[in-house]
């Protein structure tokens, strides 16, 4: 049957007319993500909670069209991109923190919520929410949670998967569920919700999530700390690790980001290194102190050319908005940026960086390097002109050879981006066959008529 008017009609009478729209103006900023453009879709609604979700998805059973859950659109894989004709089911009005509990460390969030409100929120109590990707400002927790999403602070704190204790989801056939508990332990069945965190909206939709909370450190302090070889920096970073001291961040950025930054926001970065790290230390002062001691004389010692203390706050937001600046950057250096997320083991640093630069060499063109180095998560950017065959292809066959290389050193091809649609030819590379076969039927079993987020993960 698939999407009619007499569909629509429906949908309106669920949500509200005021909050279903087909109009092609209305729905073509939600036929793309922050580097996927898909199709448009037949409509998008904006429902207020679980039960209109769960309508909606009944009717998409009994006639038979495609459902697409969606957030803030920041995703780099094309998760809630359009690959079919669907109808896009928006958490934006769903956007509500219903609960701060200081006594237990938890709170419960509608799947809408700004990460960056969230953050603020948490820390008006006292308190602390660890995850925070680069898009914090703008991306949901609904959003980050789909995609299991990390961030610099992951190195000491760990990612998104690590705070989730439970969730509220609509099935794919319409009905809810509870997963998981509000307490520190829970082993009671299946953990469907680890399941469902990462799981990119193929196996339901999140309407509420249950996040557990940390107390504010007392201090943090933030290091830049630049070296002439970016070897020596690599090196620095396992060096650290291996002496005790867990930063809550080692963010990483190479000659090409930190010119491309420069140019951009003309903050006063030394642009005649080849490496830059960002460090910050957090904890009590004492330990706070005692480790900034601790990891100078690492850095010294691996050849650090300057180290920089930030004395104020601005000169920490300056430090942060070089890092945040260079995604936006990158296209000074062409009309297109093949952007990845792999993973290495932390001892494995100083090789894959050493491959990146042969595979520059090599290739002729530009590779820009950057990301949360101290979990071996490095953000690789291949820039290419897009009206250029040529160099598409090549750009193409670097991010194959990247792959192979990060599997081949014990590495995943994705930290905190994703399957979606740009990577699932790639994913054959990681899982077997039989695993793939398996998360196939999981995705049977959770959705027998396919009409949830199609053609995302798997071929």
């Amino acid at each position: 049957m698939g999407f009619t008017n007499s569909t629509f009609k429906k949908l309106n009478a669920i949500v509200g007319k005021n909050n279903c729209t087909k109009i092609k103006e209305d729905t073509y900023c939600y036929s793309y993500d922050s580097h996927n453009k898909g199709v448009l879709p037949c409509a998008v609604v904006f429902p207020k909670n679980a039960e209109e979700i769960s309508q909606i998805l009944k009717i998409a059973n009994q006639e038979n069209f495609y459902v697409i859950p969606r957030g803030a659109g920041t995703g780099m894989t094309g998760g809630c991109v359009p690959v079919h004709s669907s109808v896009i089911i928006s958490t934006a009005r769903m956007n509500k923190i219903i609960e701060i509990n200081t006594n237990d460390l938890i709170s419960r969030v509608e799947p809408g919520v700004i990460t960056g409100d969230f953050h603020r929120a948490v820390q008006k109590k006292g308190l602390f929410y660890p995850p925070d990707p680069s898009s914090s400002d703008i991306s949901t927790i609904g959003g980050n949670v789909g995609e299991c999403a990390g961030g610099p602070k992951a190195v000491k704190y760990g990612v998104t998967k690590d705070y989730v204790l439970g969730l509220e989801v609509v099935l794919p056939t319409g009905e809810i569920i509870k997963t998981g508990v509000k307490t520190a332990k829970g082993v009671v069945g299946y953990d469907i919700t680890k399941l469902m965190v990462g799981s990119e909206g193929t196996l339901g939709i999140i309407t509420e999530i249950t996040l557990k909370l940390l107390p504010l450190p007392e201090k943090v302090k933030t290091l830049s700390i630049s070296f002439d070889k970016i070897n020596n920096a690599a090196e620095t970073v396992s060096e650290i690790i291996r002496s005790n001291i867990i930063p809550r961040v080692i963010e990483f950025m190479d000659n090409a980001s930190i010119r491309c930054v420069e140019d951009y926001a003309n903050l006063g970065i030394p642009t005649n290194v080849e490496a830059l790290l960002i460090i910050e230390l957090d904890g009590t002062e004492l330990d706070v102190n005692f480790s900034m001691e601790k990891l100078i004389a690492i850095c010294k010692k691996r050849g650090a050319k300057e180290i920089k203390t930030a004395s104020t706050k601005e000169e920490t937001d300056s430090l942060w908005k070089a890092r945040k600046s260079i995604s936006p950057a990158l296209l000074k250096y062409g009309t297109y940026k093949i952007n990845e997320d792999i993973v290495v083991p932390r001892s494995k640093i100083p090789l894959m960086v050493k491959k990146i630069q042969e595979l520059q060499k090599k290739s002729g063109l530009h590779i820009v390097s950057f990301g949360h180095i101290g979990d071996g998560n490095i953000h690789v950017n291949v820039i290419v002109n897009k009206d250029n065959t040529e160099e598409l292809e090549k750009g193409e066959t670097i991010i194959s050879e990247i792959f192979d290389y990060t599997i081949e050193l014990g590495g995943t091809i994705s930290g905190e981006h994703g399957i979606g649609i740009t990577k699932l030819k790639y994913l054959p590379k990681e899982i077997s066959e039989p695993a793939i076969a398996l998360m196939k039927r999981i995705k049977k079993s959770f959705d027998p008529n396919g009409i949830l987020n199609p053609g995302k993960i798997f071929e």
